[in-house]
């Protein structure tokens, strides 16, 4: 087998756990008066059973909700908890950036921490001090290079210890998202830096919640739910499942049925019985990638006869924000007739042009006659997940095509005004 051919990292049915106590002694006082008392214990099973491996070169991203076991994963590949089960390989020298202000002295300035550090990454301490100033300019800390680190702010640290691991000349790098302590111009140059290391071959192993440096950068991802792995492949379909997971439906069903009920209002004479949501082959859903093509249905019941009834429904997302609203007022003829007993079938089809997040529907059944009067309406009887990587402020998402035309200078530049 050639070099190329070993894989950088292998973790083989990798388990972690910790004994965590149900009741903390907090005082002396305590531990005096109740000497023999016992501390009950439970076990986490904080990485359960995972295996992967990752191809020289090759960037690799870990996502998961808070407490699906990412950074134990990334703190057991870094030798910083020993495994309870399993094993691990690495294949190459590694440089991590783990947690803020691990290997640091703070009560030593910049300037000794950056040699220290680098030292302990694996650098010489001749090289660590030649690449000093690489290491502080990259940071922009050259003004607060001899103040201790403790009088540093959380993103002063963040620059400092990226900047440091950039510099050592590991094969393997391991990077947690403590990148989203800095500012936006910072992250921006971090991603600069992962497409250096992309481009020069370096294996790395990213642990983040931005969905959109995973697709952007990562050539596969794993997907992580209490400890667990749920997904490892392509990083769009990994951002798309990790986001299905991050708002999936809470609660109990009862509970939200009774909530349901609670804001309803009419006169009666027509009953909504359910909603749902489905995708472009007619299938139901309760989650959809970001500009796919859908329908709101739903099905209704009249008790009495009713004439001429309007259908409709209006999505709020979770800011409660309403960012569609459609009816057969507007989108048909009038309906005619409906004879008590009778049921009626709504489907509204759209392009979901959302960004990513939960949006509620409520379908009403309205009669205009000499006045407009709920006749059944339900206050977000429905809810959907609207998944991808979009980034955007905006309430909606649309595909946009961008043209630039740049015009000819009427004069030679000499004679344009400085």
């Amino acid at each position: 087998m050639t070099d190329a051919e070993i894989p950088a990292i292998v973790v083989d049915d990798v388990v972690k756990r910790f004994q965590v106590p149900g009741e903390r002694v907090m005082t002396l006082k305590e531990r005096a008066l109740h000497p023999l008392r016992k501390t009950s214990r439970h076990e986490l099973t904080a990485v359960d059973h995972v295996s992967f491996s990752v191809t020289p070169g090759e960037f690799f991203g870990v996502v998961g909700r808070n407490g699906s076991g990412k950074s134990t994963l990334l703190k057991c590949l870094a030798g910083i908890y020993a495994v309870d089960g399993g094993r691990m390989f690495a294949n190459g020298r590694m440089s991590t950036f783990i947690e803020l202000g691990v290997g640091f002295n703070m009560e030593l300035p910049a300037r000794e921490n950056v040699i220290i550090n680098a030292t302990m990454l694996g650098l010489s301490p001749r090289r660590a001090r030649e690449r000093l100033d690489a290491v502080l300019e990259f940071a922009e800390l050259e003004e607060f290079a001899d103040l201790r680190l403790k009088n540093y702010s959380s993103g002063m640290l963040v620059r400092l210890a990226f900047a440091v691991m950039i510099q050592v000349d590991a094969d393997i790098l391991l990077i947690d998202e403590v990148l989203a302590v800095g500012d936006a111009a910072f992250q921006q140059k971090c991603y600069d830096e992962f497409a250096r290391l992309r481009q020069e071959g370096r294996t790395v192993i990213l642990v983040t919640h931005d969905m959109a440096a995973v697709e952007r950068f990562c050539d596969r991802a794993l997907l992580l739910e209490h400890g667990r792995p749920v997904m490892l492949g392509d990083p769009h379909e990994v951002g798309l499942r990790y986001m299905e997971l991050n708002f999936a439906r809470e609660g109990d069903d009862a509970e939200q049925e009774a909530r349901r009920e609670s804001d309803r209002f009419g006169d009666g004479r027509a009953e909504i019985l359910e909603a749902w949501f489905e995708d472009a082959d007619g299938e139901r859903v309760a989650a959809l990638p970001s500009r796919a093509r859908c329908s709101f249905v739903a099905r209704a019941r009249f008790s009495e006869d009713v004439q001429d009834p309007i259908l409709g429904f209006a999505l709020q997302n979770a800011d409660q924000q309403t960012v569609l609203a459609a009816s057969t007022l507007s989108l048909g003829p009038e309906l005619g007739s409906f004879r008590a007993g009778e049921e009626v079938t709504l489907r509204i089809a759209f392009d979901n042009v959302f960004r990513p997040d939960r949006y509620f529907a409520t379908p009403a059944i309205a009669h205009a006659g000499t006045g407009f009067a709920w006749i059944d309406r339900r206050e977000r009887l429905v809810d959907l997940v609207v998944t991808g990587s979009s980034r955007t402020d905006a309430i909606i998402d649309l595909p946009c095509d961008v043209t630039i035309a740049r015009e000819a200078l009427d004069r030679p530049p000499s004679e344009v005004p400085g």
